[in-house]
């Protein structure tokens, strides 16, 4: 269980730096962070199930293998996409918007695995 604190810790904050990069107009970035909070939450959850991490990036398949519900799958499909783009696809745009709903999707599966773990 200790492990699986240190992961929710560590959701916690990247989520506090993605509202912090937001604040700075550094979309892109905070739309990543946002996807690492969600991610790191997930598998903190993942590991106090199952005992061992899954390496892996795809926050749906995370979910699903936590029996997540139909509106955190939503969530983890909206961020999905933000691993890679963010990073990688020079061309495209982040805005503002984008990143206030990647936060908002991060912000709900971090407490509904924060909710679950306290089961």
């Amino acid at each position: 269980m200790k492990e699986a604190i240190m992961w929710l810790a560590k959701a916690a904050r990247d989520l506090v730096a993605g509202k912090i990069n937001l604040g700075q107009n550094l979309f892109d970035i905070s739309a990543f962070l946002s996807h690492q909070a969600a991610e790191k939450a997930l598998k903190a959850l993942y590991i106090a199930r199952f005992k061992r991490l899954w390496k892996i990036h795809d926050l749906e398949k995370l979910a699903l293998s936590l029996d997540a519900d139909e509106n955190i799958l939503k969530y983890c499909r909206e961020l999905n996409p933000h691993y890679i783009a963010s990073r990688y696809q020079l061309d495209l745009k982040y805005s503002k918007k984008v990143s206030e709903d990647a936060l908002k999707c991060s912000k709900a599966i971090v407490e509904w695995a924060t909710k679950k773990l306290k089961k």
